[in-house]
C-alpha cells in the first residue's frame, strides 16, 4: 500500500465523475467564500509526499531558526509563512522535475513511496505552507525561559523549560477537536483571513508567462532577494545608526525637550526615519501585507496617544511624569531610579518579600508605559463592544444556523466533498493528545524543584479558562477576522489569585492564553484545508509534527544564544554596536514584576499608584457606540463602518518595545503600496508586492545570519566610529525633567 493511497479513500468510478467533469452546485450561504473557493476536488492528488515532508520540515525549521535568532536583537524580525509559500514553489516544480520517480520500501513495513509522484501539486504546497505557519508562529513560552536566565539571573532546568514550550503549544490542540462540527465543518464559521490564502494559492498556481519587457514573479523575487542581502550589510554591521536617523537630535543637542520630541527611539519620533527593511517591518509585521484601512486606523491611534495623550500627559505631570523618561518599559522608585528588585524579592524562595516591600515602597512607571496597560483594558472591553454592535446580530444568526446545521447533519458543498472523498481525523486522536500533554505540563510545573512556581491547580484553572473561551472567541474570528485575547484576564486573575510570585503568573498566563491561541490556529489551519480540499488526516499530522518540531527549533536557539552570547539583554554590559539588546523580552520582565511579583493589587487597584487606569475599561466598552450609532444614521456612508475603534484604542499595543520610528516607516511604506500603488497601479501590485515582502524578509535574514557567524560571533564589531552607535543619537530623550531627580548621562535640572 503506498502512503498516497493511504491518505484517502480510494474514490468510486462514479465519485470522480462527479467531482471531476459534473457540475456541483454551490451552496455556500457565504457569498465571499463562494466567490473564491472552488468546488472541485480530485482525491487522487498528490498530498502528504516525499516532497511535502522534505520542504515542510526545511521551512519549519528555517523560519523557526530565524525568527527566534532576529528576536533578541535590537530590530526584531519575523519572516512570515508567506515567504516560504512564495519560495517552496519553484522549489517543489525543481524536485519534479529532478528527482526519480522510483518506490522506496520503508523498513520492517509495507508501506512505500515515491520520491516523485508527478508534478507539484496544489495541496502539497498548502500541507507546506502548514509547517511554515508552524515555524514563523512563534513560542510565547521563550519569553519565560529568556527572563529567568538574562533577566532574574537563575538556573533553570532545561527539561522543564523544554517541556513548557512544547505544552504550551500543544495543550490547546487536545480540545480543538471538540469544536470541529462547530468551528470547521459548519458552513456558516467562515474564516474570513483563510480566503485571502485560498486566493494568493490559486494566484500562484495559474500558468506565468513572463510579459515583454517584464520579469516573472521569480525573477523578481531574485533580484529584490540579491539587493536586500547585499544592502542590509549597511544597516546591520557598516553603519548601524541610519536604522533610525532623528533630525531634530542632531540639531539640538542640549535640548532635553527637543529630543524627547524628535527621537524616534525613546521619544515621540516627530520627523525621524529609518533607512532599513528591519525598522520598517520589525515588531508591526510587514506593512505590504495589511490592508490600507488597518494602516489608516493604526496610524489614527498612533497620532492620538503619541501625539496627543502623552504629551498633554507629560507636560502636566500626571503621575509624576517627568520624575521618569517619557517613554521606557523600566520600572522605578517614587525617586525617580530604577526600582531595585533584590531589594523586595526574596533570593532564596524566589517570592516578593512583603516587609522589604513596605520598606522601600511602591513601583512607578513612565506615563506612556502606565498608558499602555490602560489602553490594553480599554482594547480589550472596545474589541467586545465592537464585535457585539457591528457583528453581534451576524453571529448570533450564524451561530443558530450552525446549531442547526449540525443538528440536521447539514454541509455545504464543501463539507460534502470532505466527508465523501476523506476520512476524519478520529476523536480518540485529540483524546490522546489531551491526556498526554496535561501529563507532562503537571511534570514540567510540579517537578524539577516546582522552578516554575506554577502549582496543578494553576494548570487545570488556565486549561478551564482557555477551553471556557474557545467557542465563544472562535465563533467571532471564524465570522468577524477579530480575535481576542486572554493575557489581560489571566494576568489579572493569577495576580489576585496567587500574588507574589513572577513565574507563577507568566507560566500561567502562558497556558490560559496560547492554548486558547493554539486551538484557534489549529481550526483556522483545518479550515483551510476544508477549502482546499486537503485530507484531514495529513493535516492533524502535519500541524502536530510541525508544531513540536518549530517547539524544538526555538528552544535550541534560544538556549543557545542565551549560553553563548556574553551579557545577552544586558545593555550596560553589551559591546558598542552588538545587536543583542532583546527589547520584546525586556518588556515581558518588567511586566512579570508588576503582574507576578507586585500584583495587580499593589499596583491597579487601592494599594498601588495606577487605580484610575481602570476607568479605561468602560472607556473601551463606550468607544464603539458613537461610530455605531452614526453608520446607523448613514447607512450609505460606508467609510463609516471602516472605523475600527478596537484598532485605533489599541494601535500602540505593541510600543515598547516598538519605537515612535517604526510605526513612522511602517505607516508611510503600507500606504505608499496599499493605497497610492494599489489604486493607480493594481495589476502590478497584484503581482508583484506579496513577492517584494518576502525577498526584503529573505534577503535580511540571510546577510543577518551570515554576519553572526562570520563576524559577530567571533567579537568582531566593526571600526569604532560615529555611525557604529546602534541608536538615534539622542542621549537625552530618555532624560527626567523634574527638578532634583538625579540620572546618569542626564544634566541636573
Amino acid at each position: 500500500m503506498t502512503a498516497a493511497a493511504a491518505e484517502h479513500k480510494e474514490p468510486s468510478a462514479k465519485q470522480t465523475i462527479f467531482l471531476g467533469w459534473e457540475k456541483e452546485v454551490n451552496d455556500c450561504p457565504i457569498e465571499e467564500v463562494r466567490l473564491t473557493v472552488p468546488i472541485t476536488d480530485d482525491p487522487t492528488e498528490p498530498c502528504l509526499t516525499f516532497r511535502t515532508w522534505v520542504l515542510g520540515l526545511i521551512s519549519c525549521v528555517l523560519l523557526a531558526f530565524v525568527n527566534q535568532f532576529f528576536w533578541y536583537r535590537e530590530n526584531q524580525l519575523s519572516i512570515s509563512s508567506v515567504s516560504a509559500q512564495i519560495v517552496v514553489l519553484p522549489l517543489g516544480k525543481l524536485m519534479a522535475t529532478m528527482l526519480p520517480t522510483k518506490q522506496v520500501n520503508v523498513p520492517f513495513t509495507n508501506w512505500s513511496f515515491s520520491l516523485n509522484p508527478g508534478p507539484f501539486s496544489l495541496k502539497e504546497h498548502v500541507l507546506i505552507t502548514m509547517f511554515a505557519n508552524a515555524g514563523s508562529g512563534g513560542v510565547y513560552a521563550v519569553y519565560i525561559i529568556t527572563i529567568v536566565k538574562a533577566f532574574y539571573h537563575r538556573n533553570l532546568n532545561p527539561v522543564a523549560g523544554y517541556l513548557l514550550l512544547q505544552t504550551t503549544q500543544l495543550l490547546g490542540y487536545g480540545w480543538a477537536g471538540l469544536f470541529r462540527k462547530y468551528l470547521v465543518d459548519s458552513p456558516y464559521m467562515w474564516w474570513p483571513s483563510n480566503l485571502v490564502q485560498v486566493s494568493l494559492f490559486r494566484t500562484l498556481h495559474e500558468p506565468e508567462k513572463r510579459s515583454r519587457g517584464g520579469v516573472t514573479r521569480l525573477q523578481f523575487f531574485l533580484i529584490v532577494f540579491i539587493s536586500s542581502f547585499a544592502y542590509y550589510l549597511v544597516p546591520s554591521y557598516l553603519f548601524p545608526s541610519i536604522t533610525t536617523v532623528s533630525f531634530i537630535c542632531l540639531i539640538w543637542k542640549k535640548s532635553i525637550t527637543a529630543q524627547q520630541i524628535g527621537s524616534g527611539l525613546s521619544g515621540l519620533g516627530l520627523g525621524s526615519f529609518g533607512l532599513d527593511w528591519t525598522t520598517v517591518a520589525s515588531f508591526l509585521g510587514s506593512p505590504l501585507a495589511t490592508p490600507a484601512f488597518a494602516i489608516i486606523n493604526v496610524l489614527i491611534g498612533f497620532f492620538l496617544i503619541v501625539y496627543v495623550m502623552l504629551p498633554i500627559a507629560y507636560w502636566t505631570n500626571l503621575y509624576d511624569a517627568k520624575k521618569f523618561p517619557i517613554i521606557s518599559s523600566h520600572v522605578f522608585d517614587s525617586t525617580g531610579q530604577p526600582y531595585n528588585l533584590t531589594r523586595i524579592l526574596d533570593s532564596r524562595t524566589f517570592q516578593i518579600d512583603q516587609a522589604g516591600y513596605n520598606g522601600y515602597g511602591k513601583i512607578y512607571l513612565s506615563v506612556f508605559f502606565a498608558f499602555t496597560y490602560g489602553i490594553s483594558f480599554a482594547a480589550l472591553t472596545a474589541a467586545i463592544s465592537h464585535v457585539a454592535l457591528f457583528n453581534g446580530k451576524t453571529i448570533m444568526q450564524m451561530w443558530r444556523k450552525t446549531r442547526s446545521a449540525v443538528g440536521d447533519q447539514f454541509g455545504d458543498v464543501h463539507t460534502r466533498l470532505m466527508k465523501k472523498n476523506y476520512e476524519a481525523v478520529p476523536q480518540w486522536w485529540f483524546h490522546v493528545i489531551l491526556i498526554v500533554v496535561l501529563a507532562l505540563s503537571f511534570i514540567a510545573c510540579e517537578g524539577f524543584n516546582k522552578q516554575l512556581q506554577l502549582p496543578w491547580w494553576g494548570i487545570l484553572l488556565a486549561f478551564a479558562l482557555a477551553l471556557f473561551f474557545t467557542l465563544p472567541i472562535g465563533i467571532i474570528t471564524a465570522t468577524t477576522n477579530q480575535t481576542l485575547g486572554l493575557n489581560v484576564i489571566t494576568e489579572l486573575v493569577i495576580g489576585y489569585i496567587y500574588p507574589g510570585k513572577p513565574l507563577a503568573n507568566v507560566s500561567f498566563k502562558t497556558y490560559g492564553y496560547i492554548s486558547m491561541v493554539q486551538a484557534l490556529t489549529f481550526l483556522g489551519d483545518f479550515k483551510l484545508g476544508h477549502y482546499m480540499k486537503i485530507p484531514p488526516k495529513s493535516m492533524f499530522v502535519v500541524q502536530l509534527v510541525g508544531t513540536i518540531v518549530a517547539s524544538s527549533v526555538y528552544f535550541g536557539t534560544a538556549w543557545w544564544l542565551l549560553e553563548s552570547v556574553p551579557n545577552i539583554c544586558d545593555r550596560a554590559l553589551l559591546p558598542e554596536g552588538s545587536p543583542w539588546t532583546c527589547p520584546g523580552d525586556d518588556v515581558f520582565y518588567n511586566a512579570s514584576i508588576i503582574w507576578g511579583v507586585v500584583g495587580p493589587l499593589r499596583m491597579f487597584a487601592k494599594l498601588g499608584v495606577y487605580p484610575g487606569l481602570n476607568w479605561f475599561f468602560l472607556v473601551g466598552l463606550l468607544a464603539p457606540v458613537p461610530v455605531w450609532l452614526l453608520s446607523r444614521k448613514f447607512p450609505n456612508q460606508k467609510w463609516i463602518k471602516l472605523i475600527h475603534m478596537p484598532i485605533i484604542i489599541g494601535a500602540t499595543g505593541s510600543m515598547p518595545p516598538a519605537r515612535a520610528v517604526n510605526y513612522v516607516m511602517w505607516g508611510a511604506v503600507g500606504l505608499f503600496f496599499n493605497l497610492y500603488l494599489y489604486r493607480r497601479y493594481k495589476q502590478w501590485w497584484a503581482k508583484y508586492t506579496y513577492v517584494l515582502s518576502a525577498a526584503l524578509d529573505a534577503g535580511v535574514a540571510l546577510m543577518g545570519i551570515l554576519i553572526f557567524f562570520a563576524l559577530q560571533s567571533k567579537d568582531i564589531f566593526g571600526v569604532g566610529w560615529w555611525g557604529l552607535e546602534a541608536d538615534d543619537h539622542c542621549p537625552l530623550a530618555s532624560c527626567p525633567t523634574a527638578p532634583g531627580i538625579v540620572a546618569e548621562g542626564c544634566p541636573a535640572i
